[in-house]
């Protein structure tokens, strides 16, 4: 997360650490934040405080619940965000005889709302960008605030679950391995890998489509579970549980080798559930170099492989330079390249605690 950034360290608890926080969004283009709504007014370093002076800073603010409303004060943790927004919810395996949440929810083994909620500032932050440029050509100041809530974010991903309540009454459990409405597309169960004998060995196949849906009954040897009952993707959710049996009943004799290469000569989007080792030894991804060895600690350092930075543009060697720095690593190299301090200056800030 820290690749290609530099760090600065400022205690911003000091009014020195303060101005120098000033003076350097008042050289900048983007202010980013993540502190509790109101930190950084207490701190004169609120929009309105930094405005006047760079009146066209773009100043991106990420929180739990966004700068306003009667929440706006608490604490922001996206695993926490993530229950409130609904999303914990509809993950995890339902009642068989309500549909509902049975049982606790199924997280991600990652801080799925912290990066939602990055991806969400990054595309505000550019949208704000892209209309200050705007703003200028017409003559007026270009900044403007861009109010993140990761709460907000992870609703974002939410898809159709409010239209269905509002328009049909109707609260979206989970769906186990597979999805509210789209039948055939699944997880489904293969013999044990070739290649790690010892490994839970899946599948995932989607083929909603119509003329995939015939495509794979004739792959999985069921030609039955096609015709007028099954024409469209409305009458096979209504015939879910045969139609998964029997995708289910055919990978169970294949192994993940097989399944996936039967299921690709038949033109049916398939694709294995990949442990992290899979996908660094896969031929796509070393095809692509998607994953990429950075050095780590100068001469007496060693490689790290880490995931190479996406997307990909046309014409721009985009790589990581360096990976995450240590803590104030960067300080000096900022503060007199960007602010103009010279040695002196760096030295009394640094025995009086100001920076580090």
């Amino acid at each position: 997360m820290g690749r290609n950034k530099k760090s600065v360290a400022i205690d911003m608890r000091t009014e020195e650490g303060r101005q120098l926080v000033r003076k350097l969004a008042i050289k900048s283009d983007v202010l980013l934040e993540n502190f509790k709504p109101g930190t950084l007014e207490k701190w004169n370093l609120g929009p309105s405080s930094l405005h006047p002076h760079n009146p066209d800073l773009i100043y991106t603010r990420v929180s739990g619940y966004g700068q306003t409303g009667p929440w706006a004060s608490r604490p922001g943790y996206a695993s926490v965000c993530e229950a409130e927004s609904g999303f914990r919810y509809i993950n995890g395996f339902p009642d068989p005889e309500t549909g509902l949440l049975s049982g606790p929810p199924v997280r991600p083994n990652i801080s799925l709302g912290d990066s939602v909620a990055g991806l969400h500032a990054a595309f505000g932050t550019v949208l704000a960008l892209l209309a200050r440029r705007k703003k200028l050509d017409q003559g007026h100041a270009g900044g403007q605030t861009v109010d993140v809530s990761i709460m907000e974010s992870m609703l974002n991903l939410m898809e159709g679950i409010i239209p269905e309540y509002d328009r049909k009454g109707k609260v979206r459990g989970p769906s186990g391995s597979s999805v509210t409405g789209i039948v055939p597309t699944n997880a489904y169960p293969c013999r044990p890998s070739l290649s790690s004998p010892t490994s839970p060995a899946y599948i995932v196949i989607g083929a909603n489509g119509d003329s995939l849906y015939n495509r794979l009954m004739q792959t999985v040897e069921r030609p039955d579970l096609t015709g007028p009952l099954y024409l469209h993707n409305n009458h096979r959710v209504e015939r879910q549980a045969e139609i998964e049996e029997a995708i289910s009943a055919w990978t169970s004799k294949h192994t993940v080798e097989e399944a996936e290469k039967i299921m690709m000569d038949a033109g049916v989007p398939v694709g294995r559930v990949n442990s992290v080792k899979e996908i660094i030894e896969g031929e796509q991804v070393k095809a692509r170099g998607a994953v990429e060895d950075v050095w780590v600690g100068g001469g007496d350092g060693w490689n790290v492989k880490m995931p190479k930075v996406f997307p990909v543009l046309e014409g721009c060697e985009v790589k990581t330079r360096w990976a995450g720095p240590e803590l104030g690593q960067h300080t000096e190299q900022v503060l007199s390249g960007d602010l103009g301090l010279d040695s002196g200056e760096l030295a009394k800030l640094k025995k009086d605690g100001i920076i580090g």
